[in-house]
C-alpha cells in the first residue's frame, strides 16, 4: 500500500501561495510597489496594458539588488526585512513575508532587471522566469533600481484567468490602490501608464519631519489626485495608548502613544458608501471594521442615516501595539487594545468637529491631549419654548424692519460666570432688528491661515445679514462669501436637542422599578460583555444585576424606554454599546427619544417667524456645539458662495 501523504512540489507550493496573494493584477502591483517602497524608492513608475491581463511593469530608483540577492529573491520566504521570528512582533516595512516574488513568478512570464547604486559594480542583472522556472540568467546594462515585468497573469491557471474581470474594473483596482500609495507617501513621485498613455504624473512633496508639513504635503497631493471636492478638516491629535481597561491579555500594553492625523469632511460633507474613507496604520491602508465604526461613533448626529463620513486618515502606534500578519495580502490588522484605538479615533473626529465652530482656521486640536468629550455647561433655558404667536406673513423683503447684520459671538462659554445666559429661541421685546453696535466682530483669521493648513472659515464665525423668508421654512440670509439658506425646523431641533441633553447631564437619567423584574438570559460572549458595563448601564438608568453565570436581572429602566420585550430590549441595547464603544456618553440611551421629541416641538414649515425671532434663533444656533446638523444629521445651513452664482448665471465657466 503506497503512503497518501506526500510532499508538493515547489512549484505547487507556490501556486497556491499566489491563490492567497495574487487575486487579480491590482495584487500584483500592491506587492512590487510595496517592495519599491521598502527599498527607499524615490520615483516609482507603473505602466499596465489591457487592464494588467498582458502587461504590467513596476519600476523604481531604489536600493536595488546584486546577482546573488536577485536570484535568492525568488525563493519562497527569503526577504531582507526580518530576521527571525522576533521581528514579527515589531514590523516596520510594508512587505515581510518573502512569497511576493516567487508567487508572481509561478503564474506569469516575468523578467527581474536590477542593479544596486554600488559604482564599483556598473553591471546589472537581467533573470527571466517562465511559469517559475528559471529560464535565463545574464548581465544586463541598467539604471540604479529595479524593474519588475509581469506579462500574460495566470497564463498557466485557466480557470483563474477567466475569474478576472473586465480591463476597466481590473485599471480601476489598480488605480485605486495607487491613490492610496500616493496619499501614503507624498514624498515618492509617482508615475502610471495605460496603454502608453500617461495617466498620472505626480511629483514628490517634500514634507519634512513636522506635522504642519505632512498636513500640507497631504492636501496637496489629495487636490492633486481628486480636485477641490467638498470642503475638509485638517486633523491632529495624539492619545495616551496605555491600558486603561481590562484586556485579554495578561502582558500590560507599551505606554506609547496614538497619534491620528489627516483629514475629514466637513460638517455636511458625506458620501452614500464608504469609497471615500482611507485609514492607514503606520502608512499602510487597512480595511478595518472597528476603525469604521470608530469614524461614525466621531460623527454621532452629523450624519444623515445611510450616509458615511469622508476622510484620509493616519494612526500611529507603536507596532508592537499591531499585528500585520493576520491576512496573507496585508489587507486588515489586529490591535493589542482594539478599545484604545477605537476611542482615540473617535474622540479625535469628535473633538475636531466640535471645534470647527469655534476654531475659525486652525487645524483643530493639533498635538494635544484630546480633551473630555462632555458638552461644555452654558446656562441656557432648557424649557421648549412656547409655540411663537401667528405673525403675518414673512415676505421679502421683511415688511416693517430693516434688515439687520446678526454677527457671530464667541464660540466658547463665557469667561465671565456673572454674563447673562445665552438667549432662547422666544425673542425679546426690547430687541430690536437695527445691527447692533455692541455686537462682537467676527474673529479675524490669523496671517498664516491661507499658506498653513487652515481649514474652511465655519459659516457661523462670519457677520450674517438677514433678507427674508422662502415658502415659510428656508430663511434667506447674505454673507460676505455669498448667499446662506437656514432650514428653521432644523435649526431649532439642534437648539432644543443639546439644551434637553445637558438637562439630562447635569440632574442625570432618571429610572423607574419595574412592577416585575425580568430574567435574561444571554450568550456567553453577550454576558461578558454586558458584565463590564453594568456600570455604564446603572448611570443611563438601566437596572441591571447578575442573576446567575450568563443571566441577568432587570428590575428598573428609565421611565421613556417602552420595552414589551426586555431580552429583546436589552440585546439591542447591548449591540448600540458594542457599536458605540465603551466611552459612550451618559445620555446616549435617551438621544433617540430626546430627538423625537425636539422634532416635535420645534418649529415647523409653516411656521412664521417675525425678525426678531429669527435673529434670535440663530444666535442660539451660535451656542451650539454642533450647530450644522439637526440631531437627525440633516444639514441646518446650506451655503453658495459667489463664485458658484456666477457660474449659474453664466459669468464665469
Amino acid at each position: 500500500m503506497s503512503n497518501r501523504i506526500r510532499l508538493l512540489s515547489e512549484q505547487a507550493a507556490n501556486q497556491i501561495a499566489a491563490g492567497e496573494v495574487i487575486e487579480r493584477p491590482a495584487s500584483v502591483i500592491k506587492e512590487l510597489v510595496e517592495n519599491a517602497l521598502d527599498a527607499q524608492a524615490h520615483k516609482i513608475t507603473v505602466e499596465i496594458q489591457a487592464g494588467g491581463r498582458s502587461l504590467m511593469r513596476v519600476t523604481d530608483d531604489g536600493t536595488g539588488m546584486n546577482r546573488d540577492d536577485a536570484l535568492l529573491c525568488l525563493e519562497r520566504h527569503a526577504t531582507s526585512k526580518i530576521r527571525s521570528a522576533e521581528d514579527l512582533a515589531s514590523i516596520s516595512s510594508m512587505g515581510f513575508r518573502g512569497e511576493a516574488m516567487p508567487s508572481i513568478a509561478s503564474v506569469s512570464r516575468m523578467t527581474l532587471t536590477t542593479r544596486t547604486h554600488d559604482p564599483e559594480n556598473p553591471e546589472g542583472t537581467r533573470i527571466v522566469i517562465n511559469g517559475g522556472k528559471i529560464q535565463e540568467v545574464k548581465v544586463a546594462g541598467s539604471p540604479p533600481g529595479t524593474s519588475v515585468e509581469v506579462r500574460q497573469l495566470f497564463f498557466n491557471l485557466p480557470a483563474r484567468r477567466k475569474f478576472l474581470r473586465t480591463e476597466e474594473t481590473e485599471r480601476s483596482h489598480i488605480q485605486h490602490y495607487l491613490s492610496l500609495v500616493a496619499m501614503a507617501y507624498p514624498e515618492v513621485a509617482l508615475d502610471f501608464l495605460q496603454e502608453g498613455r500617461l495617466i498620472w504624473q505626480l511629483p514628490a512633496i517634500e514634507s519634512g519631519p513636522d506635522p504642519e508639513g505632512r498636513l500640507n504635503a497631504l492636501q496637496e497631493r489629495l487636490k492633486a489626485l481628486r480636485g477641490g471636492g467638498g470642503k475638509m478638516l485638517a486633523l491632529d491629535a495624539s492619545s495616551s495608548a496605555g491600558p486603561t481597561e481590562p484586556s485579554d491579555s495578561e502582558e500590560p500594553a507599551p505606554p506609547d502613544g496614538i497619534r491620528i492625523w489627516g483629514v475629514i469632511g466637513a460638517p455636511g460633507v458625506s458620501r452614500s458608501s464608504r469609497d471615500e474613507q482611507h485609514l492607514f496604520v503606520n502608512r499602510r491602508p487597512v480595511d478595518h471594521r472597528g476603525l469604521n465604526f470608530a469614524l461614525m461613533e466621531g460623527y454621532h448626529t452629523a450624519l444623515m442615516k445611510g450616509r458615511y463620513p469622508v476622510c484620509c486618515l493616519f494612526l500611529e502606534i507603536n507596532p508592537a501595539l499591531v499585528d500585520v500578519n493576520i491576512h496573507p495580502a496585508k489587507r486588515e490588522v489586529k490591535f493589542h487594545q482594539e478599545y484604545v484605538v477605537r476611542r482615540a479615533v473617535s474622540e479625535a473626529v469628535r473633538n475636531r468637529l466640535l471645534t470647527f465652530h469655534s476654531n475659525p482656521a486652525g487645524p483643530g486640536a493639533a498635538s494635544a491631549p484630546l480633551p473630555d468629550l462632555a458638552v461644555p455647561d452654558r446656562s441656557v433655558d432648557v424649557t421648549p419654548p412656547p409655540p411663537p404667536p401667528e405673525p403675518p406673513t414673512l415676505a421679502l423683503p421683511l415688511e416693517g424692519a430693516r434688515p439687520g447684520v446678526i454677527r457671530p459671538e464667541p464660540a466658547a462659554a463665557p469667561a465671565n460666570p456673572t454674563a447673562p445666559p445665552a438667549p432662547s429661541v422666544a425673542p425679546s421685546p426690547a430687541r430690536d432688528t437695527a445691527p447692533h453696535a455692541t455686537t462682537v466682530p467676527s474673529r479675524p483669521v490669523p496671517p498664516h491661515a491661507e499658506t498653513a493648513t487652515p481649514g474652511p472659515i465655519p459659516l457661523l464665525n462670519v457677520p450674517l445679514r438677514l433678507l427674508g423668508v422662502v415658502g415659510k421654512l428656508y430663511v434667506v440670509l447674505e454673507s460676505d462669501r455669498g448667499l446662506v439658506l437656514l432650514d428653521q425646523h432644523a435649526a431649532h431641533e439642534r437648539v432644543l436637542f443639546e439644551q434637553m441633553l445637558r438637562r439630562l447631564e447635569q440632574s442625570g437619567m432618571p429610572s423607574q422599578k419595574l412592577l416585575l423584574p425580568e430574567t435574561i438570559e444571554l450568550s456567553a460572549r453577550d454576558a461578558q460583555f454586558l458584565r463590564e458595563q453594568l456600570e455604564t448601564l446603572c448611570r443611563l438608568g438601566v437596572g441591571l444585576s447578575e442573576f446567575g453565570e450568563r443571566t441577568f436581572l432587570l428590575d428598573a429602566l428609565p421611565p421613556f424606554v417602552l420595552a414589551s420585550n426586555p431580552r429583546e430590549f436589552v440585546l439591542e441595547l447591548v449591540d448600540g454599546l458594542k457599536s458605540a464603544g465603551q466611552s459612550v456618553n451618559t445620555w446616549r440611551l435617551g438621544e433617540q427619544t430626546v430627538a423625537k421629541t425636539v422634532c416635535r416641538h420645534a418649529v415647523k414649515a409653516n411656521d412664521a417667524l417675525s425678525s426678531l425671532e429669527l435673529e434670535s434663533l440663530i444666535r442660539d444656533l451660535r451656542q451650539c456645539t454642533m450647530p450644522y446638523t439637526c440631531p437627525h444629521g440633516r444639514p441646518t445651513m446650506i451655503e453658495m458662495g459667489f463664485r458658484e452664482l456666477e457660474k449659474k448665471f453664466g459669468r464665469i465657466q
